[in-house]
């Protein structure tokens, strides 16, 4: 007799590239989650690319309809032991997840959220959010990256509903061992790779390469990333405008051998985000694989990631002068670049890999199946 619990999974699944859907792609691809439960899957995604996220129209309408659709015939046709969702919590999104969610709830299932955002306390300035949250976490579990995000849910849920399942990622497969000869000779490589988005930190980064330039510094930095709410001809302009061609170079998205190509081919991996749905930073887990020191921000969880001294820097959220610093640190000093990266990787092997994410998720989910 098959005693697994029946799991729906309700989340965010590529397109477009971002962290949920990488994680949910994960999930979904995992041996040890589909061997452990009885498994649905469905995508919670209606859009199809970055730039339809924050937008509404008739196609995306009708997309909603069509999720709506199949969670209901899920939920007809099986009794779930559990159903798990990956709740965006804020903005436009937040009130079409709230459909799924009272589906859910209209058939008593058990519900975990598994959060990839934050932003319940600052849109809790909104009377009508305030009961919708109400509502929406009312008997139900959490699953957080990180307890630096707990104050986020703090208002309507108790801790002792909440899980802490840290992210993980696969090792990257890129095997090349030839180093790129830089564009200026014995240039350190610095390099910036995520969506390019303004709250990513991208014009923080260029401005600092712009002090980094005039204090006579050799280096290049490297950008790589989709086009966001920062166009490809903005970012040149900006760079032209600063004098900083023969420094800096924008290369658009990068995947698969491509991706590891460039983060193999790096010195120091930047990544100063202040985005108000960051929670984890899974690209600097992919720095830390490769022996990259990483400077990022303390923005969501991302101290659970970093060890501020010891596998890279923590500076404050859009602070040119102090990213600047670290970075200048980093490139005059080849041995703590070194110490650092080793560091990193060690802490990745450690915390941080497919491996440990899958145990510790398959675990939480074990546990609320079968509880009461």
């Amino acid at each position: 007799m098959d005693n697994k619990a029946k799991v729906l999974f309700i989340l965010h699944l590529p397109p477009p590239v971002h962290g949920a859907s990488m994680m949910g792609q994960l999930i979904k691809d995992s041996a040890r989650v589909n061997s452990s439960f009885e498994v649905d899957y469905i995508n919670l995604s209606i859009s199809k690319n970055l730039s339809e996220i924050e937008k509404y129209g008739l196609p995306k309408f009708l997309r909603l309809l069509k999720l709506q659709a199949k969670v209901l015939r899920a939920l007809l046709k099986k009794r779930y032991n559990l159903c798990y969702m990956t709740l965006t919590v804020s903005g436009p999104s937040f009130y079409k997840d709230l459909l799924i969610v009272l589906l859910l709830k209209l058939f008593g299932q058990k519900i975990v959220y598994h959060f990839h955002n934050k932003g319940v306390e600052e849109a809790s300035s909104l009377w009508i959010n305030r009961l919708l949250y109400k509502v929406t976490f009312k008997n139900t579990k959490s699953i957080l990256l990180s307890n630096h995000l707990y104050p986020d849910i703090k208002r309507y849920v108790s801790e002792s509903d909440v899980y802490y399942c840290p992210n993980g990622i696969p090792l990257n497969p890129y095997k090349n061992g030839q180093k790129f000869e830089s564009l200026n000779k014995g240039a350190c490589r610095l390099l910036f790779f995520s969506n390019m988005m303004l709250q990513k930190g991208v014009y923080v980064l260029l401005d600092a390469c712009k002090l980094l330039k005039y204090k006579g510094i050799n280096f290049e930095c490297h950008f790589v990333g989709a086009w966001s709410d920062i166009s490809e001809n903005e970012f040149k302009h900006e760079v032209e405008k600063n004098e900083l061609q023969n420094y800096v170079f924008a290369h658009g998205g990068k995947y698969g051998a491509d991706k590891g190509e460039f983060f193999f081919n790096s010195d120091v991996f930047i990544f100063p985000t202040y985005y108000h749905n960051e929670t984890f930073g899974l690209v600097n887990l992919e720095a830390m694989q490769f022996s990259l020191p990483v400077i990022s921000t303390t923005e969501g969880g991302i101290s659970e990631v970093i060890n501020d001294g010891t596998t890279g820097f923590l500076v404050p959220q859009r602070n040119v002068t102090a990213l600047a610093r670290r970075i200048e640190l980093l490139i005059n000093d080849a041995s703590l670049r070194q110490k650092m990266g080793e560091a990193g990787k060690e802490r990745y092997n450690t915390n941080f890999t497919l491996e440990k994410f899958e145990e510790r998720l398959v675990e939480i989910l074990k546990n609320l199946a079968r509880s009461k």
